[in-house]
C-alpha cells in the first residue's frame, strides 16, 4: 500500500480538482480522548458528509460499529457522487480520530485511491485556511453515480477484516501480533469499560499501543518514528491484527502501520466491545 496521508498544503492546492472528493467522517461520539467541541458548524469547503454512525454502518449487526455491507457501501458512495476515477480525501474534526476508520472501510471494499488528511480539520483551521459552514451537498447537486460504474474499482477484501472466531484461532500463532489501541488502564483491566456488560481486560497475548502514541498533536508521527514504535511490538510479525474498543481507533493504528511501511494489517471489527461481552472468550488482565 502507498503512503496513506496527504498534507493540508496538498489538499488546498488540489481542492478544486474535478476528480477530488473530500469527505468529512467526523463522529458525534468520541471515546478515548478529550473531544474537540466547535461552537458552530464548520468544515473544509467542498466537503461531503460521510456518516460512519448511521449510513456507513451495518445497523443489523450486533456489533456497535460494524462495517457496512458491500452493497450498503456501494450504494452509499454512489449517492455521494463518488465515481470510479474519483480520488478520495477524508478528514475529521478531531485531527486524526474517525477518518482512518472511513479510510479503512474504503480499503476493505477495494477502493484504493483514498487518503487521510494529516491533521484533519484542527490542522486546517490552525493554518488559517478557508472554511465553510455548509457541506457541498447543501445547495449543490452533484448527483448520484450509477452504481454499475463502480464495479471495476470495488472488490470486497475479507482478508482485511476478522471476527472473534478468527482472532481466537490466531492467538497462539507466532507470526501474528494482536495490537490493542485502547489506553493502558482499560487494556490492563484497571478501570471499568465505558459500555455496560463488557468485561475488563484484553485479548490473551495481545500488546498495548494506545492510539495517541502514534500521533504528534493533530498529525501522524513521521515514518521513522512509527517504524521505531512498531519495531518493538510487531516488526517480526507478518500479520498484524488491530483492535480497540469498538473498531474505530484501531484504524488509527492501521493507518500508522501502513504509513510505517507494513502492507497487510487486519481489523478486528468487533474489537473489545464484542470480545469483552462474550463469556465464551478468554481474557487477560
Amino acid at each position: 500500500m502507498e503512503y496513506p496521508l496527504v498534507s493540508t498544503q496538498w489538499l488546498e492546492a488540489h481542492l478544486t480538482d474535478p476528480h477530488l472528493v473530500l469527505l468529512d467522517a467526523s463522529m458525534e461520539t468520541v471515546i478515548g480522548k478529550e473531544p474537540l467541541v466547535y461552537d458552530e458548524p464548520i468544515c473544509i469547503p467542498r466537503s461531503r458528509r460521510f456518516d460512519l454512525e448511521n449510513v456507513f454502518c451495518d445497523k443489523t449487526s450486533t456489533q456497535i460499529h460494524a462495517l457496512p455491507t458491500f452493497e450498503q457501501f456501494s450504494q452509499g458512495i454512489a449517492q455521494l457522487g463518488i465515481e470510479a476515477d474519483s480520488v478520495i480525501v477524508i478528514y475529521d474534526n478531531q485531527g486524526i480520530y474517525s477518518s482512518p476508520r472511513a479510510w479503512w472501510t474504503f480499503k476493505v471494499m477495494g477502493f484504493n485511491r483514498v487518503y487521510v488528511l494529516d491533521g484533519g480539520l484542527p490542522q486546517w483551521i490552525e493554518e488559517d485556511r478557508i472554511t465553510s459552514s455548509r457541506y457541498q451537498a447543501e445547495g449543490v447537486d452533484y448527483g448520484p453515480t450509477d452504481i454499475d460504474t463502480l464495479a471495476d474499482v470495488l472488490q470486497y477484501h475479507p482478508e482485511r477484516v476478522m471476527d472473534a472466531e478468527v482472532v481466537l484461532s490466531r492467538i497462539e500463532d507466532a507470526d501474528t501480533a494482536i495490537v490493542d489501541a485502547r489506553g493502558a488502564p482499560r487494556f490492563l483491566g484497571q478501570v471499568s469499560e465505558p459500555r455496560p456488560g463488557v468485561r475488563s481486560g484484553h485479548i490473551p497475548r495481545s500488546v498495548n499501543l494506545p492510539f495517541a502514541q502514534v500521533l504528534d498533536g493533530n498529525k501522524i508521527k513521521t515514518t521513522s518514528e512509527l517504524q521505531a514504535i512498531y519495531q518493538g511490538l510487531a516488526a517480526d510479525k507478518s500479520a498484524r491484527i488491530f483492535s480497540c474498543g469498538s473498531g474505530i481507533t484501531a484504524c488509527i493504528l492501521i493507518l500508522a502501520s501502513v504509513a510505517a511501511g507494513h502492507t497487510h494489517p487486519i481489523l478486528y471489527d468487533g474489537s473489545w466491545a464484542d470480545w469483552g461481552s462474550r463469556t465464551d472468550l478468554p481474557i487477560e488482565c
